[in-house]
């Protein structure tokens, strides 16, 4: 992974602004971001790092309406998960907590929310038949959000088709949150966090993999961190985790898995997705409904920075 490549190339806009601030040389020595710590209370220069962004964002925004005619508010908060799609990545996580904002909205809870525009990318595995399941679930929500006048002023969902490292280079500067929601313990290290955190993404996420540091080198205060660690997701499975626990104590839960299961997403089919949604209930090899609770209330935390644009 090089800076050169995947901020340098990617994102001149906010180079050109680090080589105002800082001087040459910075691309190939990194721990001369340090020197930046200075400006973090510099009006001026953050209002340079917001207008960078949003420069980026406004690009993308059309090229979103002239490529695949998609309406994306670029004063939106980019909330972004690409990535392989494989069920201990968890994009599925990422999409309950996205029918928890949408069941809340249409029954009038946090409506004074900061827009938020979810984007998705990533491939699955030719015969990974519970992969290409859950690109189906996040399709079909963002068919049904996207069309819903009560909702889709608030959130709104994407998923980037035949997505590849040219598109990662538009897609890592203009996010301003990096979803990073794997298992602990999972993630051998993963590169797409650092590309996201060096564009300056605030990142959410387990202590897993590459997070670590990244944790570490950012500060724990910009780092918005859910879930079990590695050692507490393995004493939970020694102990017999049983995921009907966090069903049965949740009611906020049950309504968001029972919306997948009626059909709501899929024009009334409730067998679409019952592969999914029995191995969530009865095995749930990746313990999202063991982090469920902890990520949304992450996410609320995350909401309360106003941390768009």
């Amino acid at each position: 992974m090089t800076p050169r490549r995947w901020i340098g190339v990617s994102n001149p806009r906010l180079t050109a602004l680090i080589t105002e601030a800082i001087g040459e040389g910075w691309l190939k020595d990194m721990e001369r971001l340090h020197d930046l710590e200075p400006l973090a209370d510099d009006a001026a220069f953050r209002e340079k790092w917001r207008q960078a962004k949003k420069e980026h964002k406004n690009r993308i925004a059309q090229l979103a309406r002239k490529n695949f005619n998609w309406i994306i508010d670029p004063d939106s908060m980019f909330d972004v998960q690409v990535k392989r799609i494989h069920e201990y990545k968890r994009q599925h996580l990422n999409c309950l907590h996205i029918i928890t904002l949408y069941w809340r909205l249409k029954n009038g809870i946090g409506t004074d929310l900061t827009p938020r525009t979810f984007v998705f990318g990533g491939k699955a595995a030719p015969g990974y038949f519970m992969a290409k399941l859950i690109i189906k679930l996040i399709t079909s929500i963002a068919k049904m959000i996207n069309s819903d006048p009560d909702v889709r002023d608030k959130i709104k969902v994407i998923f980037r088709p035949n997505y590849n490292v040219k598109i990662g280079q538009l897609v890592y500067p203009m996010a301003d949150l990096s979803e990073q929601i794997s298992l602990a313990g999972m993630e051998a290290s993963g590169t797409g966090n650092m590309k996201f955190a060096m564009n300056g993404a605030l990142t959410i996420g387990t202590l897993d993999g590459a997070n670590v540091e990244i944790r570490e080198a950012v500060g724990p205060e910009n780092f918005f961190h859910f879930g079990m660690t590695a050692q507490e997701v393995l004493d939970s499975k020694a102990q017999g985790y049983n995921p009907a626990d966090f069903y049965n104590g949740s009611d906020e839960l049950k309504n968001v898995l029972a919306l997948i299961e009626s059909g709501h997403f899929s024009h009334g089919d409730t067998s679409l997705f019952r592969p999914l949604i029995d191995a969530l209930k009865f095995n749930d090899q990746y313990m999202l409904l063991a982090d469920y609770e902890s990520y949304v209330k992450c996410q609320e935390r995350l909401f309360r920075t106003g941390t768009s644009g």
